[in-house]
């Protein structure tokens, strides 16, 4: 995991972990033990330690980390939908919903629209021509 191969130290990686946890960037320096003589110099620290290039690479991975956990992907959804449509416990029409679901996702309602290839541009034209005015048709 490319987590393991940021090599942040002790404090930095409490740092980090505070900041992802609060987004506040002076308390999380304060918060992981740094020492500063007041609230100014830890806020020009904390920034710093946020211009670090490993500390942006941890917290880069770690906010990938909770988002891919968080959100569902594809996958997940249609091993859901399948669950679903499998379980003999589920109400018939969630099971029947879980399957059109999945059919949809797969292609399988695709509509097929035949068309000749040819347009009659008489019709559209006559059509047009209506709504124009010939006061129109001069400042064309």
């Amino acid at each position: 995991m490319i987590l393991e191969k940021i090599k942040l130290t002790v404090k930095q990686k409490k740092f980090a972990d505070a900041y992802i946890k609060s987004g506040n960037a002076t308390q999380s320096y304060i918060d992981a033990g740094y020492k500063a003589s007041n609230r100014k110099v830890a806020e020009a620290n904390s920034n710093k330690l946020l211009g670090n290039h490993k500390v942006k690479a941890y917290l880069l991975e770690v906010n990938k980390t909770i988002q891919t956990a968080s959100i569902a992907d594809m996958v997940e959804v249609k091993e859901f939908w399948t669950n679903t449509m499998r379980n003999k416990y589920k109400d018939d029409k969630d099971r029947l919903k879980a399957s059109e679901f999945i059919a949809k996702t797969n292609g399988a309602f695709i509509d097929k629209i035949e068309h000749s290839g040819e347009i009659d541009l008489r019709e559209k034209t006559k059509i047009i021509d209506s709504y124009l005015s010939d006061d129109d048709i001069d400042d064309v």
